[in-house]
């Protein structure tokens, strides 16, 4: 077997497009992994140059992709060699740097326009030279100095070394990022697929060239990882120090918050256009900081070609087959799917539940979920299948279900309708919208499944018995999915739009 392609671009070479990717394509499979290889394909007569950026670099060791010829460039950069290569040095600092960089936070902590002088001149700062510059910021006394005035204003009663680590912790990948921004090959056009870190060097990127940054989310990244950060386990509680009351976020859970939060509003002050995937994004967009002249809304699309066939492939009789395409994280809420076909096994004992993907990303979930299964007595009824093809288990499924408890506009809801797949979706992003409709028009096709609320397997369970007994009612809800997706969400309007959207950034 040869080794999958890894191409580089030589000196002086650029491409059309510079995607940043952070955590995604080609690494990991589905979602918007699946969207990017859709855009790079969708547009042969660009060139891509793909930055990746991971976590650590052995959770990213194989490609789930085959790369397009048309990508002509590809490297990573992984956020924890950030802090293995720091090397103290007891140096003096610069104290107008710091006294930018402690303005540029107090106006993101105010949430106040932000001053383009002082965030300039951290740019110029970071582009002349980021290891320099890094080894102020973290090492030096004048920084010293700036980090314990901060801790006696801000949090005088918390651990100082947990505010002193959360401090490092935050802003040592940021100047590795700055390091990856001088050796990127040069685009004619950037495009970052979230805010966070990849937004950032975005930013920096359109910086340092004066090329265009396209920014798309497909949810928002800020409000994802706040979930993420409630739930974390790895951050310390700092209530018990007197940083918070019982019902309050205690402080360092809201210092890391913040820091996505304004590195969302960065990228949004250097992006343009700011690509949502549905309206309620948009406006959520604009409410963190986005002009609302540069927002706009592109929804996904699905590739017909692929999905529709597969409706010929179906049995005659509707399956009792319950289906969940997605990552084995706490985002996707797999435990509520577990305890749903706990209640669906017991008023059909014949159906069972496929968790369809990965579970490499938080392996300790991942055994929590398979112990639930365990302990709710439904080992044989709740199958975990790892990665498969699409096009191998849409067919065998008789419900898409989705329990997320953040979603923006899932793929897999609408590649399940263009297979012939009605769905049971939690009530999150535009779910509601795919399900029942998102205009009068949209409407009229009819309602494609059902939407319940987050986190409730009884309400789960009883629209999936209530779909599968009924099979007119099952028929009704597979003919408006399949409509709505031929009408509204079709990989060649997508894909137009992004031609658009490209063209008009190159030309710039």
């Amino acid at each position: 077997m040869s080794a999958p392609r890894r191409p580089k671009l030589a000196p002086g070479q650029r491409a059309d497009v510079g995607l940043i990717l952070e955590g995604t394509y080609p690494y990991v499979s589905g979602g918007v992994s699946s969207w990017v290889h859709q855009i790079i394909r969708g547009l042969p007569e660009l060139t891509f140059s793909l930055l990746f950026i991971g976590g650590d670099s052995s959770q990213y060791e194989k490609m789930r992709y085959e790369l397009p010829p048309n990508v002509v460039h590809l490297e990573e950069h992984y956020l924890v060699e950030a802090a293995r290569r720091q090397q103290p040095k007891a140096i003096a600092g610069d104290a107008r740097f710091l006294r930018q960089s402690e303005q540029l936070h107090d106006e993101l902590r105010a949430r106040a326009p932000l001053d383009r002088g002082a965030l300039g001149a951290i740019i110029e700062r970071l582009e002349s030279d980021p290891r320099a510059t890094q080894d102020d910021f973290l090492h030096s006394e004048t920084a010293w100095g700036a980090i314990r005035e901060r801790y006696l204003a801000y949090c005088p009663d918390l651990s100082f070394l947990e505010y002193f680590w959360t401090v490092r912790s935050t802003h040592a990948p940021l100047f590795m990022l700055a390091r990856a921004a001088k050796v990127f090959p040069p685009a004619r056009a950037y495009h970052s697929i979230s805010t966070g870190f990849a937004g950032f060097l975005g930013m920096l990127l359109a910086e340092r060239t004066g090329r265009p940054l396209v920014l798309t989310e497909h949810g928002i990244y800020s409000k994802e990882r706040k979930i993420e950060l409630l739930q974390a386990d790895w951050l310390k509680d700092d209530r018990v120090s007197g940083g918070a009351a019982p019902d309050e976020v205690s402080y360092i859970r809201s210092a890391w918050i913040r820091f996505f939060e304004g590195l969302g509003r960065l990228t949004y002050h250097a992006a343009s256009p700011i690509i949502a995937l549905y309206d309620g994004n948009r406006l959520r967009q604009i409410a963190d900081g986005a002009a609302e002249e540069r927002t706009r809304v592109i929804p996904n699309g699905i590739d017909l070609a692929r999905f529709a066939p597969l409706r010929d492939r179906r049995d005659a009789k509707v399956p009792r087959v319950l289906g969940l395409l997605g990552r084995v994280v706490p985002i996707k809420d797999i435990k509520t799917f577990i305890r749903t076909m706990r209640v669906v096994c017991s008023a059909m004992p014949d159906a069972e539940g496929w968790l369809i993907g990965p579970e490499d990303e938080d392996k300790s979930y991942a055994r929590e979920c398979h112990d639930l299964v365990a302990n709710l007595g439904l080992e044989g009824k709740v199958k975990f299948l790892g990665f498969q093809k699409p096009e191998d288990v849409l067919p065998k499924l008789g419900l898409m279900m989705l329990t997320s408890i953040s979603e923006a506009q899932p793929l897999v809801l609408l590649e399940g309708f263009a297979s012939g797949v009605p769905c049971v979706s939690s009530d999150v992003g535009c779910c509601r919208d795919l399900v029942h409709g998102a205009a009068p028009e949209d409407r009229a096709v009819g309602v494609a499944g059902r939407v319940v609320s987050i986190a409730n397997p009884d309400a789960t369970a009883r629209a999936a018995i209530e779909l599968l007994s009924d099979e007119a009612a099952w028929r009704a809800a597979q003919q408006a999915g399949i409509e709505r997706v031929e009408r509204f969400y079709t990989l060649a309007q997508m894909i137009d739009n992004y031609r658009g959207v490209y063209g008009e950034a190159v030309s710039r």
